[in-house]
Parts: structure tokens; sequence; C-alpha cells
């Protein structure tokens, strides 16, 4: 890169401005400046003065007595025009009461590159417990949120190899899950949970995203997922006029479908 193709100094700024908020993203909602710096990859002194720029924008927030930050709440005001054009505030009492039908954390979540990202939770008024939250990200093809989008989004189409082959088919699991309509994983911990996923489908049967639940797999056994399944579905076709047809999945790659 040549010095006229350098980023200038004012655009770097904002690029590691950048980085440093999406440090935030996840399951950790405070860290402390030597954690973001870790985490952001830049000397502490440089997050220190990104960060308390941060602060004096509202993006972040600093706790007086940790000294730790955490997203500010000018950032989740810069959100909501994004959440009300997707259609989440719409969506949010038909989330809130199918949490409380079915007494366990409903989550909304959409695909982004290659991972599913949990937009919007729901949890029921009882019988909550930390089990029932998903990570913020989770890989398309490992969890049953990727799956029940992967299903139903349109492969981009690759042909792979000098002569132009196709790829090869979807793996049988998503033909499963297309026959039945929900995706289900077992999460290997000391105590297992179990998660559950339906697609939210459009009219033309584009998927725009999809509804997940997860408890622990003594309390979510197969029993429970029938009764839940088709409240879940119901929901979902419920909602799914609610979204911006415009973020619907128009295609994925396919080596997302390969083992």
């Amino acid at each position: 890169m040549t010095a006229a193709d350098q980023p200038r100094s004012g655009a770097q700024a904002v690029d590691r401005a950048i980085h440093v908020l999406n440090c935030f993203e996840g399951d950790d909602p405070e860290l402390s400046v030597s954690e973001l710096a870790h985490r952001a990859g830049l000397p502490v002194s440089t997050t220190y003065r990104l960060a308390q720029a941060l602060v004096r924008g509202r993006l972040l927030e600093q706790d007086p007595a940790t000294d730790r930050y955490r997203i500010g709440q000018g950032l989740a005001a810069l959100a909501r025009p994004a959440l009300s054009r997707l259609g989440i505030d719409a969506a949010a009492p038909h989330l809130y009461a199918l949490a409380a039908g079915i007494r366990i954390t409903v989550s909304l979540s959409i695909a982004d590159d290659r991972d599913a990202v949990t937009v919007f939770q729901a949890r029921p008024p009882v019988y909550f417990c930390p089990n029932q939250l998903p990570r913020a990200r989770q890989p398309l093809r490992s969890s049953a949120v990727g799956h029940a989008l992967l299903a139903f989004a349109p492969v981009r189409a690759i042909a792979d190899g000098p002569d132009r082959r196709p790829t090869p088919l979807p793996p049988p699991d998503l033909d499963r899950v297309r026959r039945s309509g929900f995706a289900e994983q077992i999460i290997e911990r000391e105590d297992p949970v179990r998660s559950v996923a339906v697609p939210i489908l459009g009219p033309d049967r584009q998927v725009w995203g999809a509804l997940g639940v997860q408890a622990r797999s003594a309390r979510l056994n197969a029993e429970l997922v029938r009764g839940i399944v088709p409240a879940m579905r119901q929901i979902a076709g419920r909602i799914a006029p609610l979204f911006d047809s415009t973020a619907a999945i128009t295609d994925v790659p396919v080596e997302l479908y390969s083992r």
C-alpha cells in the first residue's frame, strides 16, 4: 500500500472507534480498559482516548465505581429507528406472549455473514434461568437457529473447479429441518441444553429470521418440544408480515452447506 493509499488520521480514528464499539458484542456487558485494549488489539493509551471520546458521545458509559465501560444509552437511542424499521418493535408483544405461554425465553435471530445474530430476546415472567439465553452470535452451520435459517435460504450459485461442476447438495440435516419445519440441537455442557428453532418465512417462502428457544434438556425434552413447536410456528407466521421484506436472506454462500 502506498502512502496515498494509507487512511487519513481522521478516518483511521473513526475506524478504530468503531472497532472498539464492536468489542462489546457478546456476553460481557462491561470491560476494563485493559480488557478492551486486548480485544481491540490496540495500545491501552489509544484505547483509553477512544473510549473516553465514546463516553463523551454517549455511545459508551463508564461505571464511576469500577471504571469499567459498557454500551451507552446514546447507542441504544441510535438503534431504535433500525429496530423499528426491521419490524422488531411490532413483533415484540407477540414474542413476549409466546415466552409467557411456553415459560421459556424466546430469541429472534437474523443471519449476518456466517453467523446467526440474536437481535431481540423476550424473557418469560416466571421460570427464567440463564440457560435460556443464547450466545449473541452462533455459527450458521452448527446451531439450531443457523440451521433454521440455512434450510430455507436460497443457495448462492457457485461452480467449483475448472470444469465448473456444481457443488454438492445440502446436507441431510437441512432436509430434515425443511420436512419437519424446525431445527434442534443439543449443546453439550455439564448440564446439557437443548435448543429449538423455527424459521420466519414470508409469503414467498423467503426466510427473514428465526425464532429460537433453549433450556436444560432435562426440562426441554422431546415431549415439551412437540408441545411448543406448533406455538412457535404460529407466532413466526403471525410476525412474518411485520418485517421489512428487504431484510430477507437473498442468498447464502454454498460452502456453508458443505460438511
